[in-house]
């Protein structure tokens, strides 16, 4: 452990962090689970110890309807209430994610998450929009500088540990000396005729010609025991999920979940587990390609409760 108490990990990004005055808003994505309570606390933390007033910090939850664990979209308002914190929740225009699911005839998979884009990221970029048009009502001239902040960490899978800890979220559209030093890059690249390497391409992210977004990761060196302990000493209220044996609060039936976390998942939340076999009966499609929610059903009703399910992906 460092003295920052963080695991002394070989990670990507690790430095001080941004400067949280230089933002006019400050984005804390809450799902309500226990890595964005950790988060939230040590996000405040810090905003409070620099001096940032907390009207420029902004909760937001994206919902995604009956997929999420009940109480979360509330627990998430609970959470964000007791720092005083502005509070939104955005959502997908139309169906929620269990009838997308059924509408696209199709489950997401590990390598094409459709359900992040199409629910959280697009509606959060849509609220980011709409900070940027509220700045501008109250005289703000120039881009407006926002700092995307999210609860993702390096243990929890191969993919989170390759990301930064602070980055920029570039794109092609923003007039940011990198990310013009990226489009030359690739409008070099494509004169040649050659392939641009990815680390030099400009990104698809927040950024534009009206707003600068950096993201921030504050908890992506922690371990699941130092998460906790910051839930300890932050003395909110954690999910009943985790006490029925979940180790993590994301949908209740994540693609990218284990067998034991999906059959435990099943036991708590029957009636929704029997919706998603439906959809696999409609249209051929299975839940996991090596898993089908049928099994995970005959499984859960086989197998007696568990108090605590210690690996999530699998």
């Amino acid at each position: 452990m460092t003295s920052r108490g963080q695991m002394a990990l070989d990670l990507p990004g690790i430095d001080d962090g941004p400067d949280l005055a230089s933002y006019r808003w400050i984005l804390a994505n809450i799902s309500g689970g226990k890595d964005s309570m950790a988060m939230l606390d040590e996000l405040v933390r810090q905003a409070d110890a620099a001096g940032v007033l907390r009207d420029r910090i902004v909760c937001v939850h994206a919902d995604l309807g009956r997929a999420e664990w009940e109480g979360t979209r509330e627990l998430a308002a609970e959470h964000a209430a007791a720092y005083g914190l502005r509070f939104e929740v955005v959502a997908r225009t139309g169906f929620d994610l269990v009838d997308r699911i059924a509408e696209r005839g199709m489950f997401p998979d590990a390598s094409n998450r459709w359900c992040t884009s199409d629910f959280k990221r697009n509606p959060v970029l849509r609220l980011m929009t709409a900070l940027v048009r509220e700045a501008e009502k109250t005289g703000h001239l120039g881009r407006v500088r926002i700092l995307n902040v999210m609860g993702l960490r390096a243990d929890e899978s191969p993919a989170r540990r390759k990301l930064r800890a602070f980055s920029h979220d570039g794109a092609l559209t923003c007039p940011c000396q990198d990310c013009l030093l990226r489009r030359a890059a690739l409008e070099s690249a494509e004169r040649r005729g050659v392939p641009c390497p990815k680390h030099r391409k400009p990104g698809h992210g927040a950024s534009n010609t009206l707003r600068h977004v950096d993201t921030w990761h504050p908890v992506h060196s922690w371990s699941t025991a130092d998460v906790w302990a910051a839930v300890a000493r932050s003395g909110l209220r954690p999910h009943p999920a985790y006490a029925d044996g979940m180790p993590r609060l994301s949908c209740s039936f994540c693609v990218l979940a284990s067998r034991p976390a999906l059959v435990r998942a099943a036991q708590l939340r029957p009636g929704l587990a029997a919706e998603y076999a439906a959809i696999e009966e409609k249209t051929g499609h299975r839940f996991k390609c090596d898993l089908s929610m049928a099994e995970i059903i005959a499984e859960a009703e086989a197998s007696p409760a568990v108090t605590a399910i210690t690996n999530w992906q699998g």
